[in-house]
Parts: structure tokens; C-alpha cells; sequence
């Protein structure tokens, strides 16, 4: 195991992974921004190197002053966590060719995979099923209107080098598509610095089905089943859960089978999430691999009993995949909500602002990944996620209700802050939703729709009494 890693990210991430550290014995070695001098994570780590001014491009994006930072702490090892520098093949090579283990897969590797088209490729030789589309990228726009009439409306234009949830559009005639063709390589050079696209069919109705897999440098791998992420606006997750509900088990285990199958099939180490599309006819169609720890890793451990991150570490170190197939058990339903600083009345805008307030939930089974403290100062710099709360319970219902009341409890106040515990409310407390039956479409449906009167309820010494929170009453400036 190493001695020292230095965690190349920030926000609650850095903090997962340096928990995870020192429960391991290994010392840590945080890098930060101006903005995060008072962060949790640099209050906490052993070492703590700033690297640069706030924005991202002279701080977290910036692989020399990591690289750097590494040396200057004599660290051995860099988990870059999520976003950021995760999941470039570049700063991974840099890191090798700086005496440093990447925690992740190989550079070439990643560098594959992080290629959509070339993923789809390299998943198809593996026998994988792909949404009908291009395999390479697309070169013109008349090649896109071609490849479409092929494949039938709507369609998805996607970045070769996207991520994120950006770099895409999708088309519902023919007439659009030109115009979506130059925009999305418009903002994939922008974005990604590589105008490549490509044309798939764009599933309508679809859920949206990830499973995780953890692989070794000695050939083995595992999978620990499926999570659901179909509660997504713009293609940014807002709710996950494990498993996947109201998929035959039959399914969920052709699924997972699958996409372990393709991880070993192209060499991947570490771990590793696989996505893919469920149609209403439990047909599945491969997205994208991810090659990271996933944000919502959470409610993987909480059914599993298994820390990825400890994982992570072990196989980065040239240990042996220490888990097998079939001692692995799926035990009940973990539900996640992402609590981000936006107000979801104006378009979920960001609401920077000092938390004045910060009570997180409690009680059995409820956990809660943060950052946040009273008195941290929620920057304009970065991702607008502040805390994840993510439950468990025997049944999914238990778990929804677990979550219900794990939100009530979070109280989070500030001057102009907002949350989007009051649309994650919305969702909770939608039929379909409630059933399992939801598919990547809820979240439009829901803010197209008013929301429901719902009468306010009558003042006890208990609604007397409890504080408020962001979504009880609104904030002064």
C-alpha cells in the first residue's frame, strides 16, 4: 500500500478519499485553490499544497502544479477523484512519467475509452449492443442527415470527446439537424478542444441503467450491480439507487454480466461504471464508460458493504482483487439525492452565498456525503453540489420514505442560498416515480407541469418549532 497520496480534487470527494485514506493508514496530501484555503479538506489532510488562483484552470485543471504538489510532498500515488483532471489520459501520463501511480486505469486505456466513438468500437468487438448510430465520427453534416435517415428519428448528436452531461442535442426531424450538427461541434471544440461527432438513435422513454465493475491488473473483475439514474435534468444526475427497480432480475443480471464482460474485455483497472439505456422492452444499449469513482458510488456501498475507494487504493497498488463474484450479496434498496446550492425556480441557477445554517440529517441508515459547515462560503467557481444524502432500507418504499424524511431534516440557510431539496421533494412525491416505473423523461415532465396545491400544515409544537429550512421559507438578502 502507498504511504502518502496526494487527492488532486476538492469538495466532498477530496474528503470521501482522505477518509478513506486514513482508515487504510495511509497519509494524505490535499492541493487547493485560493477559494478553498478554509476548506474541511484542508483543515483535515496531513498536508495541504495550494495551487493556484480559484478558477479551475489555474488550480484543479492545472497537472503541473499537481504533478508538482506530489513531488514537493513526497507522495506516491494521485486519486483524482471526479471531474476535473479524472478522467484525462494525459495528466495520467504525465503522472507515470513522473514516478506517480494514477489511480485509474491506464493512460491508454483511458484514453480509448474517454473517446465516445472509439468506446462504442471497442464495445462492439466485445459484443456489447449499441444504440443504432455511427461507430466512427461523423465529418459532415450531410454524412449526419444520411446516417439518421438510416436509423430513423429522433436522433443524438454527440461530442467523440464529451463528458459530463455536455456536447450533446437532440434532433426530432430532418430539418433540425443540420443547424444541431454545426452547434455540438461548435461546443464540443469549445468544450473539449475536439469538434468530433457522432449520430445514434436517441431512445425515447428510456431508463437510464449504470453498473459497477472493479478489475485489477492481474485479469480479474467483479461487478456489484446496477444503479438507476434515470432522475436527470440536462443529463445531470439529480437521484440515483441501487438496483436498478422494476427490471426482471434476469435482466439486471444480463446487464451486469455484460458490462463486466466489456471492462475485461479492454483492459480496464480500477473502478469503473458502465452505462446504459432500458428501453420498456428491458433491451439495453450501451452509452459510455466512465473511468472513476462515480458521484453517486454511495448507495453501490451501501448495498453491498463494500468501500470502492478502499478498492480503488488496493488495486492501484498492485494488489489482487481481493472480492469474487459469488461472495458478493446485494442486500435491499439505497436511494441517493444530490442536494446542489441552485434555485430550482429560476432554471437552477446557481445560489453562491455563506451558509449561515448547516444541520445535516441523521438517524439509522442515513448517510451524508458534504463539505459544507456553518459559516463555508459556497463559491461562483465551481460544481454546484453541496452535499449528497443517501439512505438504505430493506424495500425501496422504506427507502423513499427514509429519504423524505432525511430531507426534511436538512437545514441549510444563507443569505440568497437555495437548494434543490424542494424539487427532489417533487420527485419523491411523484406516482410513477413511486412505482419504479420513471423513465429519463421525468424531470422535463415534472417542470413543465405546475406543481401540486398542497395545503400548508397546521402549526403543532412540532412544525412550531423545527427550523426552517430553504425550501420552508424564503431567504432575506
Amino acid at each position: 500500500m502507498f504511504e502518502k497520496v496526494l487527492i488532486a480534487n476538492r469538495g466532498e470527494i477530496a474528503l470521501r478519499v482522505l477518509r478513506a485514506c486514513r482508515e487504510l493508514g495511509v497519509r494524505t496530501a490535499v492541493v487547493y485553490s485560493a477559494a478553498d484555503a478554509d476548506s474541511a479538506a484542508v483543515r483535515l489532510s496531513d498536508e495541504a499544497v495550494r495551487i493556484g488562483p480559484a478558477p479551475s484552470r489555474r488550480s484543479y485543471l492545472n497537472a503541473a502544479a499537481i504533478v508538482e504538489a506530489a513531488r514537493q510532498v513526497g507522495a506516491q500515488a494521485v486519486h483524482p477523484g471526479y471531474g476535473f483532471l479524472s478522467e484525462d489520459a494525459d495528466f495520467a501520463e504525465i503522472c507515470a512519467q513522473n514516478g506517480l501511480t494514477f489511480i485509474g486505469p491506464r493512460p491508454e486505456v483511458m484514453a480509448a475509452l474517454g473517446d465516445k466513438s472509439s468506446a462504442r468500437a471497442l464495445m462492439s468487438r466485445a459484443g456489447l449492443p449499441l444504440p443504432a448510430g455511427s461507430v466512427e465520427p461523423v465529418p459532415t453534416a450531410d454524412a449526419a442527415v444520411e446516417v439518421a435517415a438510416g436509423i430513423g428519428y429522433p436522433v443524438i448528436v454527440k461530442a467523440a470527446a464529451g463528458g459530463g452531461g455536455r456536447g450533446m442535442t437532440v434532433v426530432w426531424t430532418p430539418a433540425d439537424l443540420p443547424r444541431a450538427y454545426a452547434k455540438t461541434r461548435a461546443t464540443a471544440q469549445k468544450v473539449f478542444g475536439d469538434d468530433r461527432v457522432y449520430v445514434e438513435r436517441y431512445l425515447t422513454d428510456a431508463r437510464h441503467v449504470e453498473v459497477q465493475v472493479l478489475c485489477d491488473a492481474h485479469g480479474n473483475g467483479v461487478h456489484l450491480g446496477t444503479r438507476d439514474c434515470s432522475v436527470q435534468r440536462r443529463h445531470q444526475k439529480l437521484i440515483e439507487e441501487a438496483p436498478a427497480p422494476a427490471l426482471s432480475a434476469a435482466t439486471l443480471d444480463t446487464i451486469a454480466e455484460t458490462a463486466l464482460r466489456g471492462a475485461l474485455a479492454v483492459g480496464f483497472t480500477g473502478a469503473g461504471t458502465l452505462e446504459f439505456l432500458v428501453d420498456a422492452k428491458e433491451r439495453f444499449h450501451f452509452l459510455e464508460i466512465n473511468c472513476r469513482i462515480q458521484v453517486e458510488h454511495p448507495v453501490t456501498e451501501m448495498i453491498t458493504g463494500i468501500d470502492l475507494v478502499h478498492e480503488q487504493l488496493h488495486i492501484a497498488a498492485g494488489t489482487p482483487l481481493r472480492l469474487r463474484q459469488e461472495e458478493i450479496r446485494l442486500h435491499g434498496v439505497a436511494v441517493e439525492c444530490r442536494v446542489n446550492v441552485e434555485d430550482p425556480d429560476r432554471d437552477f441557477a446557481p445560489t453562491p452565498g455563506r451558509l449561515e445554517r448547516f444541520v445535516p440529517p441523521g438517524g439509522p441508515f442515513t448517510r451524508v456525503d458534504t463539505h459544507g459547515y456553518p459559516g463555508y462560503l459556497v463559491g461562483p467557481h465551481y460544481d454546484s453540489l453541496l452535499a449528497k444524502v443517501a439512505v438504505w432500507a430493506p424495500d425501496r418504499e422504506l427507502a423513499l420514505n427514509r429519504l423524505e424524511r432525511a430531507l426534511d431534516e436538512f437545514d441549510v440557510a444563507g443569505p440568497g442560498v437555495r437548494t434543490t431539496i424542494p424539487f427532489a421533494r417533487r420527485v419523491l412525491d411523484d406516482a410513477e416515480f413511486r412505482k419504479g416505473r420513471h423513465h429519463t423523461g421525468l424531470v422535463d415532465r415534472l417542470l413543465t407541469a405546475p406543481p401540486a396545491d398542497t395545503p400548508d400544515p397546521p402549526v403543532t409544537a412540532v412544525t412550531a418549532t423545527r427550523p426552517s429550512t430553504t425550501a420552508d421559507r424564503p431567504m432575506s438578502d
